[in-house]
Formats: structure tokens, sequence, C-alpha cells
């Protein structure tokens, strides 16, 4: 009786056993904790449709490349770079087709209306296609309004802009190298989060150097450049 019983037993821790290794072979593989997550892919600049970038060329020959230069790298104090890999980071469609059909009253940069809606679109498509940094316009304009001093932004205008952007931001007219970002023209179409990025990071290959951290050529804090903001917000009255 007694070996019956102990028999009993072994048989069933044994069909206890095979019944959870069969459980744990059907149970799906865990997740090895240690294997490393995929790789987020990194932003890649927008695509450009290469038919109307090649339209845009032709378009940006004909019309912008006595100012603007070849591929419109620019020539400083007479027309700035338009294929800048920050400018077209942050500039969004809208703002370079206005730009591109208003022109700058006070400036050197006529208007363009009559090329149309569409050659103008083919013009941006051509400076797109120089882009090397991914679009980030909408968040940039998104950004919060300035609530600078105005009084404040003037004094530090005043130091640090005027050099090359002349008195009162008139430009390439005032005999500086930067452009005129007083005039109605520049800042009817420029977010205060574009004019910031500008300020604090500036744009490379141009003389337009940032502003922020212990290597720029001032380091300016948020504050100081929201300052210089609010106060480019009165010039046009002046001009």
């Amino acid at each position: 009786m007694a070996r019956s019983a102990f028999t009993f037993f072994i048989l069933t821790g044994l069909v206890l056993l095979l019944s959870a290794c069969q459980q744990e072979s059907d149970a799906p593989p865990k997740k090895d904790a240690a294997a490393p997550a995929a790789a987020t892919p990194a932003a890649a600049p927008p695509t450009v449709d290469p038919a109307l970038a090649a339209q845009g060329k032709d378009l940006y020959n004909q019309n912008c490349i006595f100012c603007h230069q070849a591929d419109g790298i620019g020539k400083p104090g007479f027309a700035p770079s338009l294929v800048n890999p920050e400018l077209l980071s942050i500039s969004s469609d809208r703002f370079l087709l206005s730009t591109i059909r208003d022109g700058r009253e006070g400036t050197g940069m006529p208007p363009f209306a009559h090329l149309g809606r569409k050659k103008i679109e083919a013009i941006v498509a051509f400076l797109r296609s120089h882009a090397k940094l991914p679009d980030r316009a909408a968040e940039v304009d998104a950004e919060p309004r300035s609530q600078g001093d105005p009084r404040l932004g003037r004094f530090w205008f005043d130091q640090i802009c005027a050099t090359c952007h002349g008195e009162n931001g008139d430009g390439y007219v005032a005999g500086g190298t930067g452009t005129a970002i007083g005039k109605e023209g520049f800042l009817s179409k420029a977010s205060d989060g574009f004019i910031r990025e500008t300020i604090k990071y500036g744009r490379s290959n141009t003389r337009m150097l940032g502003f922020t951290g212990p290597d720029a050529m001032a380091n300016l804090s948020d504050s100081e450049i929201d300052d210089i903001i609010a106060y480019l917000r009165t010039v046009p009255s002046k001009n």
C-alpha cells in the first residue's frame, strides 16, 4: 500500500512537471531587457519635387541671380544668402512666397508679383532643394511672442545690432553688411520666433553670428533677446 502511494506521488509529480514545461514552451518569448531599443531616425530635410525645382532654377537665373548670386549664396552688403541652412530651416513657405511676391519696400528687393504664384512656388522649391536641416518653421513660428522691454532693447540694438544692420535697422542703405531688419517689409512677415532663433543661433556661412552662449559674439540672455525683438517691433514707424 505504501509502495503504491509512493508510486502515485512520483507519477503525479512527473505529470505536473511535464505540464509546466509545455506551458513555458508555448508562451511567447520574453524580450531581452538588455536589448537596445530601435533607433529613432534623424529628421531629414523636406523633400522637393525635382521637376519643380528645376523649373525654379531657370526662373531664379532669370530674375534673382543678379543680386543673390549663383545658387543663392548672396553677397554681403548687397543681397543676403537665400540658401543658408538655418534660414531655410526656420522659414515657412508663406514667409518665402510673400517676400518674393511683395519684395521689401525701402530696400533693393523689388516685388515679383508679376510672376504669379506658380512660378514663385517653383523658385521656393529651388531654394528648398538646398536645404540641409529639417523644416522647423511651424514650431519656430509657434514660439510665444516677445514680452520684452523695448527701452532696454534699444540699448542692446544700438550697442550690438546697429553696427551691421544700421541705425533703426535700415540695412544695406545705411552702409552696413546686415539686412534691413527694421523695415515693415521684414517685420510684417517674420514671427518673433523667427527673429529670436536668428539672434540666438545666427546663420552659418554668413556674417550673422549667434548671440547666445559663451562662444557667441555677445552672450545675450533670453530676456535681453526678447527686449531687442520688442524694440524692433517699434522701429517701422520711424522709417
